[in-house]
């Protein structure tokens, strides 16, 4: 997998750069060739990512941008790639947080787990007081 046309990177430090970080995300989907369900599920997975971002991470980074690679068959493809990025207190239990119904808050706890069912591609890296990483991949069909 490569990146095309580099990547936009977007502060998340208040409720209009998640807007901010939706529309990027739209922008590049469509511009990789993203049909309509699949644009719709990566910016809802964008979103839910960049809220939880700002919520839980206490304000980040997001990186978007196209990517191009080849199928298992040889075929090119191409599709958007967001990464998300957070000095927070991070995630205690990843393998708990990745599972349904499972929320640090009042949440109904399908953030994430929810995130990762829209995309093709998802890899959460979290310490203890060092933050969070998810990178999300989702390719055009």
């Amino acid at each position: 997998m490569s990146a095309r046309g580099g990547g936009d990177e977007v502060p998340i430090a208040a409720d209009a750069d998640v807007v901010r970080v939706r529309q990027l995300v739209r922008a590049r989907a469509q511009a990789a060739g993203l049909g309509l369900v699949d644009l719709t599920k990566v910016v809802t997975a964008a979103s839910e990512l960049a809220r939880n971002t700002l919520v839980h991470g206490g304000g980040g980074t997001a990186r978007v941008e196209a990517v191009a690679g080849t199928t298992a068959g040889g075929r090119p493809r191409s599709g958007v790639r967001a990464v998300f990025v957070d000095a927070g207190p991070g995630i205690p239990d990843v393998r708990a947080a990745l599972q349904d119904g499972w929320s640090s808050g009042t949440g109904l706890g399908l953030g994430l787990s929810g995130a990762r069912r829209l995309v093709d591609e998802f890899d959460l890296t979290s310490g203890v007081g060092s933050g969070t990483r998810v990178v999300v991949v989702k390719w055009g069909r």
